[in-house]
């Protein structure tokens, strides 16, 4: 069965050159005008795949509003955003939010389908390795991790409150307890294209006081200075 790409642009012509262009490569491309219709649209079926444009008419933040709607819905949907705004304060919300590319216009229709394409292949490789671990659960000490959902609970609890993003952080510290993970492996735990190192100490910090809610003991993540953090049940 066909992919299944949204794209939500307001410019008619941008937004019927992607159709064209991603039709000829086989995909079902479903197009909207607006935030809206798009969000309307998709309550009714699950896309493989969103394109984004941000401005829309008179809404500047159409786009990221409508991503962070999705993302809440399905946190593993595959986000792009293509957008003339590519100030890097935007880029960076762009993929803090979740999204899995951000793309600046102009682009050529050929670079848009190979984009798309990369983004499915992850997609599925993604996929295959859920299913993998579909209901699976992992213990490390007093947590424990619900891999199919995404939840961690301590000693029991569910540990309210948790991102995607803070989720992945956790499970990548306690893959291998006791050793360090620099900084720009937990970059890439969170799936991101680009974190900083400041906003890696900051998900930490959100990680533990969340679970000091439940344990204000809680002392596991351990920081080593200019290097990253490591899980320690010691």
């Amino acid at each position: 069965m066909a992919k299944h790409i949204v794209i939500v642009e307001d410019d008619t012509d941008q937004r019927d050159n992607y159709q064209f262009a991603l039709e000829q490569r086989g995909y079902r491309v479903t197009a909207y005008a607006g935030k809206d219709s798009a969000e309307a649209g998709m309550k009714l079926e699950r896309p493989d795949l969103v394109i984004l444009d941000i401005i829309m008419d008179d809404n500047i933040d159409a786009g990221f509003q409508l991503c962070s709607a999705l993302l809440k819905t399905h946190p593993e949907l595959p986000v792009l955003f293509l957008t003339e705004r590519v100030g890097e304060i935007d880029r960076i919300l762009g993929l803090r939010m979740g999204a899995w590319d951000y793309q600046p216009k102009p682009v050529t229709l050929d670079f848009l389908a190979e984009k798309v394409a990369t983004l499915m292949r992850l997609s599925d490789i993604r996929g295959v390795a859920a299913e993998a671990d579909e209901q699976s659960t992992r213990d490390i000490g007093q947590l424990q991790l619900l891999e199919e959902s995404r939840q961690a609970k301590w000693r029991g609890e569910e540990i309210n409150g948790l991102t995607l993003t803070e989720f992945r952080m956790i499970e990548a510290l306690t893959r291998r307890p006791g050793h360090i993970l620099t900084y720009d492996t937990l970059a890439q735990a969170t799936h991101q294209h680009y974190v900083s190192n400041n906003t890696i100490s900051t998900h930490i910090r959100n990680i533990k006081r969340k679970i000091k809610k439940l344990d204000g003991d809680f002392d596991a993540i351990r920081s080593e200075y200019g290097m990253g953090y490591r899980w320690s049940d010691s």
